[in-house]
């Protein structure tokens, strides 16, 4: 049976704490080893253990920080802890910042146990695939990272298109992409000159993705970043 997993907890708000605190132990394996106000007793109570916890319950709003400043120095000098966001912040930069850091989940207050159990269910399965295993095949490696696959809904008994795609969208994606540069093109690109915006242009992507009649593409541009881009079906 795999070890208790340690969990340390940075919240200003002693009320907030104590409830993440009895959230977190109504968890089956999982400790609360301590709660901390600051940013400077976070950093002091983790460069005095010999054994760091495993995971870091971290609001964005600490008083003597500015935004981000102490999740990047987490990840910059304890990389190995995993950290679950639980904070009232909901701007889409801040989000898109800790994710790019690695944050395992974002939970925003108030939250209740069902979702705090979830995240840390699935963190604890995580640890425990991790502990168990030498080498994952792409299902555990999916279940891994939590990935979740655009599934298409099934069609109807009288062979439809699936719910959420119709006829005539579809056609025009599908002629925009045969007539596209042989690169690709993105979802955004295709919603543009469908007009139609970028979530569902990807939708119609991913469902020709599914019935064999394109191809996705990961593509990296000047600066790194991957893309996505989609191309016709050609195998």
């Amino acid at each position: 049976m795999c070890e208790t997993i340690q969990v340390l907890i940075v919240e200003d708000d002693f009320r907030i704490a104590a409830i993440n605190r009895q959230f977190v132990e109504r968890v089956e394996g999982f400790a609360v080893v301590e709660v901390v106000k600051t940013s400077e007793e976070a950093l002091a109570y983790l460069q005095k253990q010999s054994i760091l916890p495993q995971l870091i319950l971290l609001d964005v709003y600490i008083p003597d920080t500015e935004g981000l400043s102490l999740f990047w120095e987490l990840r910059k000098a304890f990389n190995e802890i995993d950290v679950i966001m639980v904070t009232a912040a909901k701007e889409v930069v801040t989000i898109a910042e800790t994710l790019r850091g690695g944050v395992f989940d974002y939970i925003v207050k108030p939250a209740d146990f069902e979702r705090f159990e979830q995240t840390l269910t699935r963190y604890r399965d995580r640890q425990h695939l991790l502990a168990s295993q030498t080498e994952l095949d792409q299902s555990e490696i999916d279940r891994l990272m939590g990935a979740q696959m655009l599934r298409i809904p099934e069609k109807d008994t009288e062979g439809t298109l699936p719910k959420g795609i119709d006829q005539i969208t579809l056609d025009k994606i599908k002629e925009v992409l045969r007539i596209g540069d042989e690169a690709g093109m993105t979802a955004l690109e295709a919603g543009t000159k469908v007009g139609v915006s970028r979530s569902t242009a990807r939708r119609y992507l991913e469902y020709l993705v599914s019935i064999k009649e394109a191809d996705a593409q990961l593509k990296y541009g000047d600066i790194g970043r991957p893309e996505r881009k989609y191309v016709p079906w050609t195998k």
